[in-house]
């Protein structure tokens, strides 16, 4: 590391020590569901404030400017400091990122800084009854009535629709193609003719929703890229949408396997895991999360050197959410009986929020493309071995 790196870490740490709430310290971030404390609010405007929720976007649009070297030392330092980051969202990992690429200047300075300070929420609108894994084939149609679309269809696992604030959206503008007859629009989730419901999950909670759209108008201004290109936008955001579930999420609050084996399990003579087979199985969990890691960041390199839609984001989430799982299933079977609450006295929040992240993260082997969609476009893309499914 070399002066200027030293030199930024300390303004982080300092800045932290002086902004962050002690009273959050170890806590995880609220749920988009989740009302904010003065504490979380308070936390939530100085990192906004500071653009460091979306380090490397312009000043401009709500960021700070700064390379990837200088946000993965803020990433660290925030994790080292117990903090998590009050601004991620779908708006900072998914959206924004894809209309830096795609949206217009006026698009930019209208949207990407509410969500550079946390204050505008953003459900994503893609696949639908019919259209998941085939997601071209969606069938929710945007009419053109001249100065805006009209828009009528279903849509299905809208993460969070029920809180959010604007929804980005694929829509049929063309009935005669497939791919090439979507386009990809905004639209403001407050208004008559969106209706929502949460559908509710076995792990209790329910961030996905079934969302009705009966005559939603889109302006004009809201169309990202031309009519009928939204499937190259869409492919390029899905890929940061794989990216960020590959990394894993925030750092902050969560378990560490070694030191919670060390609190709960029984030690050898030489201070070690007593149980040969589940040691061995934490440090690979450790060793893949580290991989895992440090090839996300090769591929963020690449991505600089190379920018556009890669099939490389479809590695990183199986394997990202490979790690995640193994790592969900070790923390139940260290804690024994007491990963096994669903409810009462008897266990600890930590114990049931373990629970409940265990069954929530089943999902994530579908949602953002399922691991069967991304095998496929692996042996394609990467490995070009031949497409079984095609005519012959």
């Amino acid at each position: 590391m070399d002066h200027a790196d030293t030199a930024f870490r300390t303004e982080v740490r300092d800045w932290i020590a002086a902004h962050f709430p002690p009273s959050l310290k170890g806590r995880s971030a609220p749920l988009v569901s989740d009302p904010l404390d003065a504490d979380q609010l308070k936390w939530r405007e100085a990192v906004g404030a500071k653009g460091w929720g979306v380090p490397t976007w312009p000043k401009a649009y709500g960021g700070a400017d700064l390379d990837r070297a200088q946000a993965r030392i803020i990433e660290r330092e925030l994790a080292a400091a117990g903090a998590y980051d009050p601004i991620q969202s779908m708006g900072t990992i998914m959206f924004g990122p894809t209309l830096l690429e795609h949206g217009t200047d006026l698009q930019k300075l209208r949207h990407l800084p509410g969500i550079a300070r946390g204050e505008v929420k953003w459900c994503q609108g893609f696949s639908e009854p019919g259209a998941g894994s085939d997601l071209a084939s969606l069938q929710t149609r945007a009419e053109d009535r001249g100065d805006h679309f009209l828009i009528n269809g279903q849509k299905v696992w809208t993460s969070n629709a029920d809180h959010s604030d604007w929804c980005f959206c694929l829509v049929r503008t063309d009935t005669s193609r497939k791919q090439g007859g979507i386009s990809f629009v905004l639209f403001d989730m407050h208004q008559p003719g969106v209706e929502v419901r949460p559908i509710r999950l076995i792990s209790g909670d329910s961030p996905f929703c079934e969302t009705f759209l009966t005559d939603v108008r889109a302006e004009k201004d809201d169309l990202v890229g031309s009519l009928n290109a939204g499937w190259g936008i869409a492919k390029r955001l899905l890929q940061h949408e794989r990216s960020a579930i590959s990394g894993g999420g925030d750092e902050a609050g969560t378990i560490s396997l070694i030191e919670l084996a060390r609190e709960r399990l029984t030690l050898d003579a030489e201070g070690r895991i007593a149980d040969g087979d589940l040691r061995a199985r934490i440090i690979r969990n450790e060793m893949q999360s580290r991989v895992v890691e440090q090839t996300i960041a090769r591929a963020i390199a690449e991505d600089r050197a190379a920018p556009g839609a890669s099939a490389v984001s479809s590695i990183l989430k199986n394997a990202g959410v490979r790690v995640f799982q193994d790592r969900a299933e070790l923390i139940l079977e260290i804690m024994g009986h007491q990963g096994l609450g669903w409810e009462g006295d008897g266990f600890t929040d930590e114990e049931l929020h373990s629970v409940r992240d265990w069954l929530h993260g089943k999902a994530w082997s579908i949602f953002g493309g399922s691991e069967e969609v991304q095998n496929n476009i692996i042996a394609k893309r990467i490995l070009g071995l031949p497409d079984l499914a095609a005519p012959r």
